[in-house]
């Protein structure tokens, strides 16, 4: 049975539903696969009403994680590349270049520079969304964190604990998390609270190595 991943967009038919659910579903997505997709198109279904293309920001959410190599620093192009590639006789280029850049954005969590301020604003929201996870309960984020190191279970210990580390500090080190009021009132203390305890446990085992 089908992931219950809410209404099929004009964009996307069946076929190339399938075909991205089936890369979804690779054995080594232990994060970035179909709860991830579903967790994002719940949240994009609930603030429907503050998105000026719905439609181009859930297309976003289905494209963004369809290339997901861990050992490669170039998915989000890849992804987006990839957007361009099944969504160019369907979708006007205008938008479909819309989609593109807010996938490529993923690889910073920087809004891109989208002249229209309303595209910008869906860019923000949709980036907020792929970071609600770390504003999630603690034990969820816990969970984020064990299956993120599962899909990186080929880099060591201590590389682990600096990329990681340096990641969580960035985010942390910025005067806000989300871009979106919404998102700010929901998520960012408790995305505070989760990175620092984070960073701790992982100072904590590289002191005991």
């Amino acid at each position: 049975m089908e992931p219950a991943w809410g209404q099929v967009l004009a964009l996307i038919d069946d076929r190339l539903k399938q075909e991205l659910t089936r890369m979804y579903r690779a054995p080594e997505r232990h994060y970035h696969g179909t709860a991830h997709v579903e967790a994002l198109l719940a949240l994009a279904r609930e603030r429907r009403d503050e998105l000026s293309d719905a439609g181009a920001v859930e297309a976003a959410i289905w494209f963004h994680d369809a290339i997901y190599d861990s050992r490669r620093n170039d998915n989000e192009a890849r992804s987006a590349e990839f957007a361009r590639q099944r969504l160019r006789d369907t979708c006007e280029a205008a938008r479909l270049e819309r989609i593109a850049l807010m996938i490529e954005a993923t690889a910073t969590h920087e809004v891109p520079d989208l002249s229209d301020a309303s595209a910008r604003s869906d860019a923000a929201f949709f980036l907020d969304m792929d970071l609600a996870i770390l504003g999630a309960s603690p034990e969820a984020f816990r969970a984020y964190e064990e299956a993120t190191r599962k899909e990186y279970a080929w880099v060591g210990e201590d590389d682990w604990i600096a990329g990681r580390s340096a990641v969580l500090r960035r985010f942390a080190g910025r005067e806000h998390i989300y871009f979106t009021e919404p998102f700010r009132l929901r998520c960012e203390r408790q995305a505070r609270e989760n990175i620092a305890g984070s960073l701790r446990r992982l100072e904590e085992v590289g002191k005991r190595r």
